[in-house]
């Protein structure tokens, strides 16, 4: 029985995408890359990923594995090839080199700098297909590809809830709703994105750490509390490990001013200080996403936080994924409070609707993952 070739390319584009995530944490901001070299006769003959940023390309490390098998072979890659001189040399002048005869890619390389390799290997002489309409490989690098095109990080809401939509029992609750399962998949999720971002009524009622616990960390997050009034406490534990773990606090400028004692000993402790001009008493939470993006490199942030916030965030058009733990609990009575507050003005009838991506367990915990269409909200 024969294979369709395009069939062939699919699966073997979703292997890339398998060999791409092995880099989560490690290259990011940087897109995550695989890449499948098969010899003339369609055999697989090297297999690479990008590792680490400024490490090599995942192109360059399946043709080192390939060695003179690539010629007159395909290459395979979920991302079109680079074609320019960054921390590594254009890619395309590799795969030239190579004796490679066509190349398939999944995604076009947003980058205008980086841009550009499809039509160097085209006019150079090679078959070029693109592959664009697999959905594995779209969403691979969504949170790349959303920074370049607005210059805000890809930011996931993560919360647990119990079958009855509560997160909490209560106030002053702070027992655990999900699972050890769940709370571990989360911390190993910590280790992978550039930022945690919560709200100070989060600080205040939980004094929380928002680090890496009992799981291999693939890098350290920067914290990063929303806190207009700059109410923070000097004994919170997220200032006593802000010289060992970065801790961003963002407050209102006039506040800042006004009360520069307390900033300056926030700063002696290790805290970075963002001030932002507030309105009504409120961050302008898109600013803040922008200035992550730009000043401090973040291109995934992980939110957890009270209802407040996640409301406003998605209100204003700034969740792209949520993370819902489901646990097999009910709170029952009048008491705890709901996962997320005034995301909508106008209640179920203008509700948000989000599409269901995946359903995992974890224990007797459900953990749904959610995509946020690109008209929710207030996004432009």
């Amino acid at each position: 029985m024969t294979v369709d070739r395009d069939d062939r390319d699919a699966e073997l584009l979703r292997m890339a995408v398998r060999l791409a995530l092995r880099g989560h944490g490690l290259v990011e901001p940087n897109p995550m890359v695989g890449c499948v070299v098969l010899d003339a006769s369609g055999r697989i003959a090297g297999l690479g990923h990008h590792r680490r940023v400024g490490g090599p390309h995942a192109e360059i490390e399946a043709l080192a594995a390939a060695g003179e098998r690539a010629r007159g072979g395909s290459l395979l890659v979920t991302l079109e090839p680079c074609n320019h001189q960054g921390r590594t040399g254009p890619c395309t002048e590799a795969i030239l080199d190579s004796g490679i005869a066509r190349m398939v890619y999944g995604e076009p390389d947003p980058n205008p700098v980086a841009g550009g390799g499809a039509r160097r290997l085209a006019d150079a002489g090679l078959e070029v297909v693109k592959r664009d309409d697999l959905e594995e490989v779209r969403r691979l690098n969504r949170p790349f590809m959303h920074r370049i095109r607005t210059g805000r990080p890809w930011v996931v809401a993560k919360w647990a809830q119990t079958l009855d939509g509560k997160i909490t029992g209560g106030a002053g609750d702070g027992r655990w709703i999900s699972s050890g399962l769940s709370r571990r998949l989360v911390h190993r999720e910590r280790g992978c994105c550039d930022a945690i971002l919560t709200g100070i009524g989060t600080v205040l009622v939980d004094d929380p750490l928002l680090n890496v616990r009992d799981v291999p960390s693939r890098r350290t997050p920067l914290r990063v509390v929303v806190d207009a009034r700059l109410q923070i406490p000097l004994s919170s534990k997220l200032v006593a490990t802000a010289a060992s773990q970065p801790t961003l606090v963002v407050c209102d400028s006039e506040v800042r001013r006004s009360d520069a004692d307390l900033a300056a000993q926030l700063e002696a402790r290790g805290v970075t200080l963002l001030d932002l001009p507030a309105t009504g008493g409120e961050l302008p939470l898109r600013t803040l996403c922008e200035r992550l993006s730009a000043d401090f490199g973040v291109a995934r942030v992980l939110v957890e936080a009270g209802a407040r916030l996640l409301g406003r965030l998605f209100r204003n058009g700034l969740v792209d994924e949520a993370w819902v733990f489901v646990a097999p609990r009910v709170a029952g009575g009048d008491s705890g409070m709901p996962a997320v507050a005034g995301a909508t003005e106008g209640g179920l009838v203008e509700s948000l609707g989000l599409r269901l991506e995946s359903i995992r367990r974890r224990g007797d915990d459900l953990v749904l993952g959610y995509g946020v269409p690109s008209d929710a909200g207030t996004r432009p």
